[in-house]
């Protein structure tokens, strides 16, 4: 009888795995994705797609900006079409963003009041009218360090 090269051996079994380090490894994984993961600070009720651009600059201290979302309500048959703000967690009115403004002023230190930004961001089919306002507004409270928020893209 011819033997083949290949013998199965029955007396070697699989090795064992050390999960000895399994605990380090799952705390290590659990520790990056702590510090790396952000939680949004307020929940959109507007739509906001934002327009695109192509000369776009980062900013740089983005605890010192506030945001001012404009857009159509994501709830449409609830709050309709027309296009509303968003100050924080809930919808405002253009004369609610004297107290707005002021209260994010306050909540600041005094030698950082004259850095702080107001970053509008606005859904790309809103029309102008809305945002002329929320300016004038902004104006009147002396909040003039304006920043329109964007994503990077070509310009339709």
């Amino acid at each position: 009888m011819i033997q083949g090269r290949f013998k199965k051996d029955k007396g070697i079994q699989s090795q064992k795995i050390n999960t000895a380090s399994l605990p380090d490894i799952i705390f290590m994984l659990l520790f990056f994705f702590m510090v790396t993961t952000t939680m949004r600070e307020t929940t959109l009720f507007v739509r906001n797609t934002l327009p695109s651009a192509t000369e776009i600059q980062k900013l740089e201290r983005k605890s010192l900006v506030s945001f001012i979302y404009i857009g159509p309500p994501i709830q449409s048959n609830i709050f309709g079409t027309e296009p509303r703000i968003q100050l924080n967690d809930a919808f405002a009115n253009i004369n609610e963003i004297a107290s707005f403004v002021e209260a994010e002023r306050q909540a600041r230190d005094e030698r950082e009041r004259p850095l702080m930004i107001t970053s509008m961001k606005i859904d790309r089919e809103t029309k102008m009218g809305i945002v002329t306002d929320v300016k004038q507004e902004l104006r009147l409270v002396n909040a003039l360090n304006i920043n329109y928020s964007t994503v990077r893209g070509e310009v339709r």
